[in-house]
């Protein structure tokens, strides 16, 4: 409900986590995209008759919507990247992205990467990639990045 995912293995469902919050807030890593600002409504649905995870963040000053899936290959292949859409339907809201992998149940470390098109987390067996189209600046492992978004406006993140 709060736009962040505390949980996800891959390449498959059976790997070892890249995402563990779940299990330990502190250091089980989590992918986070949400409002920073307080006294927020949350509503959570499924467009119907897909796997697209709606959350919708409602305020005085704004709506904010998040949209969440993982595309299926048309080879039938596992999913093995997560598309997450954060977009203004009414007002301004600003926003906040975390992004802070923790490998194999946050037992293994990773390196980070900067780029200009957003960031690259290696780590054992593994490597995320993380795409932006604003800035990101490196907080411990991870990264984070803060921006603004008025009605009409959008952007993707892919992990």
């Amino acid at each position: 409900m709060n736009g962040s995912i505390d949980w996800l293995c891959l390449p498959s469902f059976d790997s070892p986590s890249v995402f563990a919050a779940l299990l330990d807030d502190q250091k089980g890593g989590r992918f986070r995209i949400a409002p920073a600002c307080d006294d927020l409504r949350h509503k959570q649905f499924y467009w119907p008759d897909t796997a697209i995870l709606v959350t919708r963040f409602l305020h005085a000053d704004g709506v904010g919507e998040l949209e969440d899936y993982m595309p299926v290959s048309s080879a039938g292949a596992a999913p093995d990247e997560l598309i997450r859409r954060v977009r203004v339907v009414r007002g301004k809201m600003p926003f906040r992205v975390e992004c802070r992998p923790a490998f194999n149940y946050a037992r293994a470390a990773h390196k980070l990467h900067l780029n200009a098109d957003g960031a690259h987390f290696d780590g054992p067996n593994i490597s995320l990639g993380l795409a932006a189209p604003m800035p990101l600046r490196a907080e411990g492992d991870g990264v984070v990045a803060d921006f603004t978004l008025k009605e009409g406006e959008g952007v993707f993140r892919s992990a």
